[in-house]
Protein backbone atom coordinates (compact mmCIF):
# COMPACT_ATOMS: atom_id res chain seq x y z
CA UNK A 1 0.00 0.00 0.00
CA UNK A 2 2.85 2.37 0.73
CA UNK A 3 4.43 1.65 -2.65
CA UNK A 4 1.09 2.41 -4.26
CA UNK A 5 1.16 5.90 -2.81
CA UNK A 6 -0.99 5.56 0.30
CA UNK A 7 -0.17 7.66 3.34
CA UNK A 8 0.56 6.18 6.76
CA UNK A 9 -2.78 7.26 8.19
CA UNK A 10 -4.58 5.59 5.28
CA UNK A 11 -2.68 2.34 5.88
CA UNK A 12 -3.57 2.54 9.59
CA UNK A 13 -7.27 2.85 8.74
CA UNK A 14 -7.21 0.02 6.19
CA UNK A 15 -5.24 -2.44 8.29
CA UNK A 16 -6.75 -1.67 11.68
CA UNK A 17 -3.26 -1.51 13.17
CA UNK A 18 -1.72 1.26 15.25
CA UNK A 19 0.35 4.01 13.68
CA UNK A 20 3.39 2.84 15.68
CA UNK A 21 3.07 -0.68 14.24
CA UNK A 22 2.80 0.57 10.66
CA UNK A 23 5.77 2.92 11.08
CA UNK A 24 7.83 0.13 12.66
CA UNK A 25 7.18 -2.19 9.71
CA UNK A 26 8.01 0.54 7.22
CA UNK A 27 11.23 1.42 9.08
CA UNK A 28 12.31 -2.23 9.06
CA UNK A 29 11.84 -2.21 5.27
CA UNK A 30 14.18 0.75 4.92
CA UNK A 31 11.65 3.54 5.27
CA UNK A 32 9.87 2.80 1.97
CA UNK A 33 8.64 6.13 0.55
CA UNK A 34 5.27 6.49 -1.21
CA UNK A 35 5.24 6.19 -4.96
CA UNK A 36 5.61 9.60 -6.51
CA UNK A 37 2.94 10.75 -8.89
CA UNK A 38 4.60 13.52 -10.81
CA UNK A 39 7.31 15.72 -9.30
CA UNK A 40 7.19 17.44 -5.96
CA UNK A 41 6.69 21.20 -6.07
CA UNK A 42 9.83 21.54 -3.97
CA UNK A 43 11.92 20.20 -6.86
CA UNK A 44 12.94 22.29 -9.83
CA UNK A 45 10.97 21.55 -12.98
CA UNK A 46 12.40 21.31 -16.50
CA UNK A 47 10.81 24.68 -17.30
CA UNK A 48 12.56 26.28 -14.30
CA UNK A 49 15.85 24.77 -15.37
CA UNK A 50 15.34 26.22 -18.84
CA UNK A 51 14.80 29.63 -17.23
CA UNK A 52 18.03 29.19 -15.23
CA UNK A 53 19.89 28.29 -18.43
CA UNK A 54 18.60 31.37 -20.26
CA UNK A 55 19.48 33.59 -17.29
CA UNK A 56 23.04 32.26 -17.23
CA UNK A 57 23.46 32.93 -20.96
CA UNK A 58 22.23 36.51 -20.37
CA UNK A 59 24.75 36.95 -17.55
CA UNK A 60 22.13 37.40 -14.83
CA UNK A 61 23.07 36.92 -11.19
CA UNK A 62 21.77 33.99 -9.19
CA UNK A 63 19.67 36.40 -7.14
CA UNK A 64 17.97 37.84 -10.22
CA UNK A 65 17.25 34.39 -11.67
CA UNK A 66 15.90 33.21 -8.31
CA UNK A 67 13.60 36.23 -8.04
CA UNK A 68 12.02 35.43 -11.43
CA UNK A 69 11.48 31.81 -10.35
CA UNK A 70 10.26 32.61 -6.84
CA UNK A 71 13.07 30.46 -5.44
CA UNK A 72 15.87 31.11 -2.96
CA UNK A 73 19.19 32.25 -4.49
CA UNK A 74 20.91 29.34 -2.74
CA UNK A 75 18.65 26.90 -4.64
CA UNK A 76 19.80 28.31 -7.97
CA UNK A 77 23.42 28.46 -6.83
CA UNK A 78 23.44 24.79 -5.75
CA UNK A 79 21.68 23.72 -8.94
CA UNK A 80 24.26 25.42 -11.16
CA UNK A 81 27.27 24.32 -9.12
CA UNK A 82 26.14 20.68 -9.18
CA UNK A 83 25.62 20.66 -12.95
CA UNK A 84 28.72 22.09 -14.58
CA UNK A 85 28.79 25.67 -13.34
CA UNK A 86 27.89 28.76 -15.36
CA UNK A 87 29.84 27.65 -18.43
CA UNK A 88 28.67 24.05 -18.51
CA UNK A 89 25.07 24.17 -17.27
CA UNK A 90 22.50 22.52 -19.56
CA UNK A 91 18.85 22.33 -18.52
CA UNK A 92 18.10 18.92 -20.10
CA UNK A 93 21.21 17.31 -18.58
CA UNK A 94 20.49 18.77 -15.14
CA UNK A 95 16.89 17.53 -15.28
CA UNK A 96 17.96 14.03 -16.33
CA UNK A 97 20.52 13.89 -13.53
CA UNK A 98 17.88 14.97 -10.98
CA UNK A 99 15.57 12.18 -12.15
CA UNK A 100 18.35 9.60 -11.85
CA UNK A 101 19.24 10.73 -8.35
CA UNK A 102 15.60 10.63 -7.24
CA UNK A 103 15.13 7.05 -8.40
CA UNK A 104 14.48 4.57 -5.58
CA UNK A 105 15.45 2.09 -4.28
CA UNK A 106 19.18 2.72 -4.48
CA UNK A 107 21.91 0.24 -3.77
CA UNK A 108 23.76 1.03 -0.55
CA UNK A 109 27.23 2.46 -1.11
CA UNK A 110 28.91 -0.21 1.01
CA UNK A 111 27.16 -2.95 -0.96
CA UNK A 112 28.15 -1.38 -4.27
CA UNK A 113 31.83 -1.17 -3.23
CA UNK A 114 32.90 -4.49 -1.64
CA UNK A 115 36.41 -3.22 -0.94
CA UNK A 116 35.09 -0.29 1.05
CA UNK A 117 32.63 -2.58 2.84
CA UNK A 118 35.43 -4.93 3.94
CA UNK A 119 37.49 -1.99 5.21
CA UNK A 120 34.57 -0.64 7.24
CA UNK A 121 33.82 -4.10 8.67
CA UNK A 122 37.44 -4.57 9.75
CA UNK A 123 37.46 -1.27 11.63
CA UNK A 124 34.08 -1.89 13.21
CA UNK A 125 35.41 -5.23 14.45
CA UNK A 126 38.16 -3.24 16.20
CA UNK A 127 35.38 -1.25 17.91
CA UNK A 128 36.03 2.01 16.08
CA UNK A 129 33.02 4.33 15.93
CA UNK A 130 31.47 5.13 12.52
CA UNK A 131 32.76 8.69 12.76
CA UNK A 132 36.30 7.49 13.50
CA UNK A 133 36.08 5.16 10.52
CA UNK A 134 34.78 7.87 8.18
CA UNK A 135 37.54 10.32 9.10
CA UNK A 136 40.37 7.77 9.09
CA UNK A 137 39.39 6.50 5.62
CA UNK A 138 39.86 9.99 4.21
CA UNK A 139 43.29 10.15 5.82
CA UNK A 140 44.35 6.65 4.72
CA UNK A 141 43.00 7.02 1.14
CA UNK A 142 43.45 10.74 0.34
CA UNK A 143 43.39 10.22 -3.45
CA UNK A 144 40.64 7.57 -3.61
CA UNK A 145 37.23 9.18 -3.08
CA UNK A 146 35.58 5.84 -3.78
CA UNK A 147 37.01 4.69 -0.43
CA UNK A 148 35.33 7.53 1.47
CA UNK A 149 32.03 7.11 3.29
CA UNK A 150 30.06 9.19 5.78
CA UNK A 151 29.38 7.96 9.29
CA UNK A 152 25.64 8.24 8.62
CA UNK A 153 25.97 5.79 5.72
CA UNK A 154 27.66 3.30 8.05
CA UNK A 155 24.86 3.66 10.60
CA UNK A 156 22.22 3.13 7.90
CA UNK A 157 23.97 0.02 6.65
CA UNK A 158 24.02 -1.39 10.16
CA UNK A 159 20.54 -0.56 11.32
CA UNK A 160 18.21 -0.32 8.32
CA UNK A 161 17.40 -3.77 6.98
CA UNK A 162 16.52 -2.44 3.55
CA UNK A 163 20.05 -1.05 3.19
CA UNK A 164 21.92 -3.70 5.11
CA UNK A 165 25.37 -3.87 3.51
CA UNK A 166 27.19 -4.91 6.69
CA UNK A 167 26.83 -7.97 8.86
CA UNK A 168 24.20 -7.52 11.59
CA UNK A 169 26.48 -8.77 14.33
CA UNK A 170 28.77 -5.77 13.75
CA UNK A 171 26.15 -3.53 15.40
CA UNK A 172 27.23 -5.12 18.69
CA UNK A 173 30.67 -3.55 18.15
CA UNK A 174 29.22 -0.06 18.50
CA UNK A 175 29.67 1.70 21.78
CA UNK A 176 26.02 1.42 22.80
CA UNK A 177 25.28 -1.88 21.08
CA UNK A 178 21.89 -0.36 20.12
CA UNK A 179 20.31 1.06 16.99
CA UNK A 180 18.81 4.01 18.85
CA UNK A 181 20.25 6.43 21.39
CA UNK A 182 18.38 6.53 24.66
CA UNK A 183 19.12 8.82 27.61
CA UNK A 184 20.33 7.04 30.68
CA UNK A 185 20.45 8.50 34.17
CA UNK A 186 23.63 7.95 36.09
CA UNK A 187 23.28 7.39 39.80
CA UNK A 188 25.65 9.46 41.88
CA UNK A 189 27.54 7.46 44.43
CA UNK A 190 26.96 8.57 47.95
CA UNK A 191 29.83 9.26 50.28
CA UNK A 192 31.41 11.89 52.42
CA UNK A 193 34.97 12.93 51.59
CA UNK A 194 36.75 15.20 54.01
CA UNK A 195 39.15 18.04 53.11
CA UNK A 196 38.11 18.16 49.47
CA UNK A 197 39.54 20.76 47.09
CA UNK A 198 36.79 21.49 44.58
CA UNK A 199 37.19 21.84 40.84
CA UNK A 200 36.55 25.58 41.07
CA UNK A 201 39.95 25.90 42.76
CA UNK A 202 41.88 24.19 39.96
CA UNK A 203 44.63 26.26 38.32
CA UNK A 204 43.86 27.77 34.92
CA UNK A 205 46.50 25.59 33.23
CA UNK A 206 44.31 22.53 33.90
CA UNK A 207 41.21 24.10 32.40
CA UNK A 208 42.67 24.89 28.97
CA UNK A 209 44.42 21.48 28.58
CA UNK A 210 47.58 23.26 27.46
CA UNK A 211 49.85 21.58 30.04
CA UNK A 212 50.08 17.77 30.02
CA UNK A 213 50.00 15.60 33.11
CA UNK A 214 46.52 16.45 34.39
CA UNK A 215 44.20 13.45 34.62
CA UNK A 216 40.50 12.71 35.13
CA UNK A 217 39.55 9.59 37.05
CA UNK A 218 36.62 7.45 38.14
CA UNK A 219 35.54 3.86 38.75
CA UNK A 220 33.36 1.69 36.57
CA UNK A 221 31.38 -0.62 38.82
CA UNK A 222 30.54 -4.29 38.27
CA UNK A 223 27.61 -6.50 39.22
CA UNK A 224 25.92 -5.61 42.52
CA UNK A 225 28.66 -3.05 43.22
CA UNK A 226 31.10 -5.79 44.28
CA UNK A 227 33.85 -5.19 41.72
CA UNK A 228 35.38 -2.22 39.96
CA UNK A 229 38.05 -1.00 37.55
CA UNK A 230 39.77 2.35 37.96
CA UNK A 231 39.94 4.59 34.89
CA UNK A 232 42.32 7.48 34.23
CA UNK A 233 42.30 9.78 31.19
CA UNK A 234 44.99 12.37 30.47
CA UNK A 235 43.24 15.63 29.59
CA UNK A 236 45.48 16.90 26.78
CA UNK A 237 46.13 13.60 24.94
CA UNK A 238 43.07 11.52 26.04
CA UNK A 239 45.41 8.65 26.85
CA UNK A 240 43.66 5.95 28.92
CA UNK A 241 45.12 3.97 31.81
CA UNK A 242 43.16 1.27 33.67
CA UNK A 243 43.73 0.45 37.32
CA UNK A 244 43.46 -3.21 38.31
CA UNK A 245 41.42 -3.65 41.52
CA UNK A 246 41.05 -7.44 41.88
CA UNK A 247 40.33 -7.47 45.62
CA UNK A 248 37.77 -4.69 45.90
CA UNK A 249 37.45 -0.93 45.73
CA UNK A 250 37.69 0.34 49.28
CA UNK A 251 39.38 3.68 49.85
CA UNK A 252 42.65 1.93 50.76
CA UNK A 253 42.61 -0.37 47.74
CA UNK A 254 41.82 2.47 45.34
CA UNK A 255 44.55 4.69 46.84
CA UNK A 256 47.19 1.97 46.49
CA UNK A 257 46.11 0.99 42.97
CA UNK A 258 46.07 4.59 41.75
CA UNK A 259 49.43 5.37 43.32
CA UNK A 260 51.08 2.35 41.69
CA UNK A 261 49.70 3.28 38.28
CA UNK A 262 50.40 7.01 38.38
CA UNK A 263 53.91 6.68 39.77
CA UNK A 264 54.97 4.67 36.73
CA UNK A 265 54.82 7.94 34.75
CA UNK A 266 57.53 10.61 34.46
CA UNK A 267 57.15 13.35 37.05
CA UNK A 268 56.21 15.90 34.33
CA UNK A 269 53.18 13.80 33.37
CA UNK A 270 51.65 13.36 36.82
CA UNK A 271 50.48 16.72 38.08
CA UNK A 272 46.85 16.36 39.16
CA UNK A 273 43.74 14.15 39.14
CA UNK A 274 40.12 15.33 39.02
CA UNK A 275 37.69 12.85 40.56
CA UNK A 276 34.03 12.43 41.43
CA UNK A 277 32.84 12.94 45.01
CA UNK A 278 32.94 9.23 45.78
CA UNK A 279 33.99 7.66 49.07
CA UNK A 280 36.46 5.41 47.22
CA UNK A 281 38.87 8.37 47.21
CA UNK A 282 38.41 9.25 50.85
CA UNK A 283 42.18 8.75 51.35
CA UNK A 284 43.03 11.39 48.76
CA UNK A 285 45.19 13.35 51.20
CA UNK A 286 47.48 10.37 51.79
CA UNK A 287 47.51 9.70 48.05
CA UNK A 288 48.80 13.24 47.41
CA UNK A 289 51.47 12.80 50.09
CA UNK A 290 52.61 9.50 48.54
CA UNK A 291 52.66 10.65 44.92
CA UNK A 292 52.89 14.45 44.91
CA UNK A 293 49.76 14.52 42.73
CA UNK A 294 47.08 17.08 43.62
CA UNK A 295 43.47 15.84 43.77
CA UNK A 296 40.45 17.97 42.84
CA UNK A 297 36.80 16.96 43.18
CA UNK A 298 33.85 17.72 40.91
CA UNK A 299 30.75 19.44 42.19
CA UNK A 300 27.93 17.08 43.28
CA UNK A 301 25.96 15.51 40.41
CA UNK A 302 28.22 17.12 37.79
CA UNK A 303 29.93 14.30 35.85
CA UNK A 304 30.34 16.59 32.81
CA UNK A 305 33.08 18.39 34.72
CA UNK A 306 35.28 15.44 33.88
CA UNK A 307 33.87 14.90 30.42
CA UNK A 308 36.86 13.11 28.91
CA UNK A 309 36.65 10.44 31.59
CA UNK A 310 32.87 10.11 31.26
CA UNK A 311 33.20 9.57 27.53
CA UNK A 312 35.93 6.98 28.06
CA UNK A 313 33.87 5.11 30.63
CA UNK A 314 31.14 4.82 28.03
CA UNK A 315 33.62 3.35 25.56
CA UNK A 316 34.86 0.90 28.18
CA UNK A 317 31.38 -0.55 28.61
CA UNK A 318 31.91 -2.21 25.22
CA UNK A 319 34.56 -4.33 26.92
CA UNK A 320 33.16 -4.47 30.45
CA UNK A 321 29.32 -4.55 30.20
CA UNK A 322 27.17 -3.40 33.07
CA UNK A 323 25.95 -6.13 35.37
CA UNK A 324 29.07 -8.30 34.97
CA UNK A 325 31.79 -9.29 37.42
CA UNK A 326 34.78 -7.06 36.71
CA UNK A 327 37.13 -8.90 39.06
CA UNK A 328 37.58 -11.70 36.51
CA UNK A 329 39.64 -9.45 34.24
CA UNK A 330 43.39 -9.70 34.68
CA UNK A 331 45.83 -6.80 34.68
CA UNK A 332 47.15 -8.00 31.31
CA UNK A 333 43.66 -7.88 29.83
CA UNK A 334 43.15 -4.35 31.15
CA UNK A 335 46.40 -3.38 29.46
CA UNK A 336 45.21 -4.85 26.17
CA UNK A 337 41.94 -2.92 26.35
CA UNK A 338 43.77 0.32 27.16
CA UNK A 339 46.12 -0.16 24.20
CA UNK A 340 43.17 -0.73 21.88
CA UNK A 341 41.44 2.45 23.05
CA UNK A 342 44.67 4.41 22.77
CA UNK A 343 45.04 3.16 19.20
CA UNK A 344 41.77 4.70 18.01
CA UNK A 345 41.94 8.02 16.09
CA UNK A 346 40.23 10.84 17.96
CA UNK A 347 38.48 13.83 16.44
CA UNK A 348 39.53 16.13 19.26
CA UNK A 349 43.19 15.32 18.47
CA UNK A 350 42.85 16.09 14.77
CA UNK A 351 42.34 12.34 14.18
CA UNK A 352 45.64 11.44 15.77
CA UNK A 353 45.68 8.50 18.16
CA UNK A 354 46.13 9.13 21.91
CA UNK A 355 49.16 6.84 21.89
CA UNK A 356 50.77 8.97 19.16
CA UNK A 357 50.03 12.21 21.00
CA UNK A 358 51.33 10.83 24.28
CA UNK A 359 54.50 9.59 22.57
CA UNK A 360 55.12 13.15 21.41
CA UNK A 361 54.88 14.35 25.00
CA UNK A 362 57.25 11.67 26.22
CA UNK A 363 59.75 12.68 23.56
CA UNK A 364 59.65 16.32 24.65
CA UNK A 365 60.03 15.46 28.34
CA UNK A 366 62.86 12.95 27.82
Amino acid sequence: MRAQGKRVREIVALTGRSKATVERVLAAAGGLPPRRVGRSARCLSLEEREEISRGLVAGDTFGLIAARLGRAPSTVSREVKANGGRAGYRAWAADRRAGQQAARPKQAKLAANPGLGREVEARLARRWSPQQIARSLRIDYPDQPEMWVSHETIYQSLFVQGRGALRKELAACLRTGRAQRRPRARAQRAGVVRDMVLISDRPAEIEDRAVPGHWEGDLIIGKNGRSAIGTLVERSTRLVMLVHLPNGHTAHQVRVGLANKIQALPAELRRSITWDQGSELAQHTQFSVDTGVAVYFCDPHSPWQRGSNENTNGLLRQYFPKGTDLSVHSADHLGTVARELNGRPRQTLGWMKPSEKFAELLATTA
